[in-house]
């Protein structure tokens, strides 16, 4: 029902930024949350960042002040600016939606932070 494009991901030094988009193929209004997710190689994916409709955005700790999720709802895209990455922040990144019950999933888009 919903299909989720990430874009944006790439290799970049530490202390470099990126800019991930997520572009929904529904309008985000109808979501009651997105969010972005990632897994780094041999650990569980954990979530990084949401930004539900009736709620403030929230981070896990690693990321607050460094991470920011916004959205444009006229062009149905939720971003994730990374800033100050650090070579932890390595990892696929995932966008999420949810839709009533339902919990949907993008393809992900690869993150690396070299040293």
């Amino acid at each position: 029902q919903v299909q989720l494009v990430e874009s944006g991901g790439g290799q970049v030094q530490a202390g470099g930024s990126l800019r991930l988009s997520c572009a929904a193929s529904r309008s985000i209004v109808s979501m009651n949350a997105m969010g972005w997710y990632r897994q780094a190689p041999g650990k569980q994916r954990e979530l990084v960042a949401t930004i539900p409709t009736a709620a403030s955005t929230t981070y896990t700790t690693s990321v607050k002040g460094r991470f920011t999720i916004s959205r444009h709802n006229a062009k149905n895209t939720v971003y994730l600016q990374l800033n100050s990455l650090k070579t932890e922040d390595t990892a696929v990144y995932y966008c999420n939606a949810v839709f009533g019950w339902y919990g949907y999933w993008g393809q992900g888009t690869q993150v690396t932070v070299a040293s």
